[in-house]
């Protein structure tokens, strides 16, 4: 399907500021996953729809580590891929076609983030999935949703599937491959991704001890109530980001670049 999105000059400048501003904090928020140890090489991805449209997202040029991502250098597609700001970086199909895909469906899927982290995967790897045995998992109720593994996501039928077995959850335990987390901001998903892989953390360190005690649906229904990362009273996650992002800071500011 053609990308839907048409820019007229006024549109393009009425939202240069903002695009301008979310380049900036996506591109501290790779660096925020480096400071983490939420790297994979140079794969995986975050991306973030663009200010005004629905069917065009920014990404991080395949080929750089974490690291060497900035403002300018991040890359703007369409759904069906095709660059739009004439950045001579490539980008990763395997990226593309998840995130596409989930751009492309859900008008709140503002940022997707995906990462392979070796709790995450381990619990992705797992028969049971996510266990309800932790503080983080306990947040977490009815907010996770899982897609059977299918092969590296290079195929662009897959994403449909996808998409339907994500339905109304917005937290996505890819089986044998990874996490994934979808918000309305960058601070949300990330929000909900750093829960998701705390859990996988606590649950993996748990499983060494024999077998845990599991919280029950009534309690872990009141947690994910009273959570207030979650909450937009509280910043919905906000400042635990720019937290995290001054202290990228005042490691390396080149982000901002």
């Amino acid at each position: 399907m053609a990308s839907t999105d048409v820019r007229l000059p006024s549109d393009i400048g009425a939202h240069a500021d903002a695009e301008h501003a979310l380049r900036v904090q996506l591109a501290g928020t790779y660096r925020v996953f480096a400071m983490l140890g939420w790297t994979e090489l140079i794969y995986n991805h975050i991306t973030v729809r663009v200010p005004g449209t629905h069917s065009y997202f920014l990404i991080n040029p395949f080929g750089l580590h974490y690291t060497e991502v900035t403002a300018s250098n991040l890359v703007k597609i369409d759904v069906d891929g095709k660059v739009l700001d004439g950045s001579p970086h490539p980008v990763n199909p395997a990226g593309f076609v998840v995130h596409a895909a989930l751009h492309r469906a859900l008008p709140d899927a503002h940022c997707v983030m995906h990462t392979h982290t070796t709790a995450g995967l381990a619990v992705a790897c797992s028969q049971t999935g996510l266990v309800n045995n932790n503080f983080y998992s306990a947040q977490l109720h009815e907010m996770v949703a899982y897609h059977d593994f299918e092969g590296i996501t290079v195929r662009v039928d897959e994403g449909p599937r996808l998409v339907a077995n994500l339905g109304d959850k917005r937290l996505l335990i890819l089986r044998n491959h990874g996490l994934l987390s979808i918000g309305e901001t960058i601070a949300q998903a990330f929000a909900r991704l750093w829960t998701l892989n705390r859990a996988c953390e606590i649950q993996l360190a748990t499983a060494t001890l024999g077998p845990a005690r599991l919280i029950g649906d009534e309690i872990a229904a009141r947690c994910t109530r009273d959570s207030l990362q979650f909450d937009p009273r509280h910043g919905a996650g906000e400042d635990v980001l720019n937290a995290l992002l001054r202290q990228v800071d005042r490691i390396d500011p080149s982000y901002r670049d």
